[in-house]
């Protein structure tokens, strides 16, 4: 969290994790068709030749007013492949809130469980509670023939009572309610006592 006194605005940070494929950067794209222009930024990515994430890809979306402060949420991803988790370790610098984007593939288990422990991991080393960190689960691609059942998805998780958010981001079904619920979580944690 960032305040800007002399603008009047409150600059977050809410980054989209989760390994490759799974549905980030279409997130990004679907939220950016649908909002309306006046309170949402340009889109800019940074791919590479085949046309995946090689940095982040970054949007900022303002809302209303809160205490006479403007919240300006600034919207990131990370790049899912392997090799680049020192860069996911950077973008994830600073952050608010996490939306973790879990691809509900069965033959992609092992790289969501992967990707889901390394985020664990990475929040650790930038001292923040894995535990109490706002992560706002979405279960992508839930229209795949082969979508892993819901209870099984969970346990892979190990969610307990923690909420998810179903998405099939390619339709834009849940992308804006997943946002909305990260927004509600950065807002919740910002309330708590320090």
């Amino acid at each position: 969290m960032n305040i800007n006194r002399q603008k009047k605005e409150i600059h977050l940070k809410i980054v989209y994790y989760g390994p490759a494929y799974s549905g980030k950067t279409t997130n990004l794209e679907k939220l950016h068709e649908g909002l309306n222009p006046n309170i949402r930024s340009d889109l800019t990515s940074m791919k590479n030749d085949g046309d995946r994430t090689l940095f982040f890809d970054y949007m900022q979306v303002g809302l209303g007013k809160i205490g006479g402060l403007t919240p300006r949420f600034n919207l990131y991803t990370v790049p899912g492949q392997v090799q680049y988790g020192t860069t996911r370790k950077i973008v994830l610098r600073g952050s608010d809130a996490v939306v973790f984007v879990a691809d509900s593939s069965a033959r992609r288990a092992k790289e969501n469980v992967y990707s889901w422990r390394q985020l664990h991991q990475q929040l650790k080393e930038l001292n923040f509670n894995p535990a109490q960190f706002p992560v706002i689960m979405q279960f992508n691609k839930r229209d795949l023939p082969d979508a892993m059942p819901i209870d099984l998805m969970k346990r892979i998780f190990n969610l307990g009572n923690r909420s998810f958010i179903e998405a099939q981001a390619h339709q834009n079904i849940g992308t804006r309610e997943t946002l909305q619920a990260t927004i509600q979580a950065v807002f919740k944690s910002l309330r708590k006592p320090a």
